[in-house]
């Protein structure tokens, strides 16, 4: 997507792309939103505009792949992250995480089906199950043992791989503790 950025549109709290064309780009660059009313696209051979959640849009953003704009005025990234703020609890410490994964080369999606922050994938929705939930917990933040049978369980269920991300209060990379579950 040499030089050129997508044009998305923030409308009551959702960040679409009308062009369908430009949308159909983002899909296939990294798996980026969700075609609108198609919840498990096989393909990136849509004719509808795609929806992103707002942490992508931030990481579009700030990649130089997006401008978003509102009433016909662009958003600078820090009024974007506003949004996100009321949308996500936690949001900077959350970013830090999605950042840090979508830069290592994972595919990430909101993880709200299987009760966690993130769904992960090595190749992408519709190619693979995700190996990974994520969730993320902040520095200093307490996890019961009863939390971590739960969410493991859930995980093992799901063949998922229950990961706990610890975002870095100084900016650097999380921190990411994996729950491996086997038979004994």
């Amino acid at each position: 997507m040499a030089g050129e950025a997508v044009r998305a549109e923030l409308v009551q709290g959702n960040i679409i792309v009308w062009d369908v064309e430009m949308g159909r780009r983002l899909y296939r660059l990294g798996f980026y939103g969700k075609p609108l009313g198609i919840p498990k696209p096989k393909s990136a051979d849509f004719d509808v505009p795609l929806v992103l959640d707002i942490i992508e849009a931030v990481y579009l953003v700030e990649e130089g792949l997006l401008e978003v704009y509102e009433d016909g005025r662009r958003l600078a990234l820090d009024e974007l992250i506003e949004h996100a703020e009321k949308i996500y609890e936690n949001f900077r410490e959350k970013y830090q995480v999605y950042r840090d994964l979508r830069r290592r080369g994972f595919i990430v999606t909101p993880g709200i089906k299987f009760g966690s922050d993130f769904a992960v994938y090595r190749v992408g929705p519709g190619l693979e199950h995700a190996p990974f939930i994520v969730q993320v917990k902040l520095p200093g933040e307490n996890i019961s043992a009863l939390e971590i049978v739960r969410s493991g369980r859930l995980a093992t269920t799901v063949r998922k791989y229950f990961t706990i991300a610890v975002p870095n209060k100084s900016g650097e990379k999380p921190t990411y503790i994996l729950f491996e579950w086997w038979r004994a």
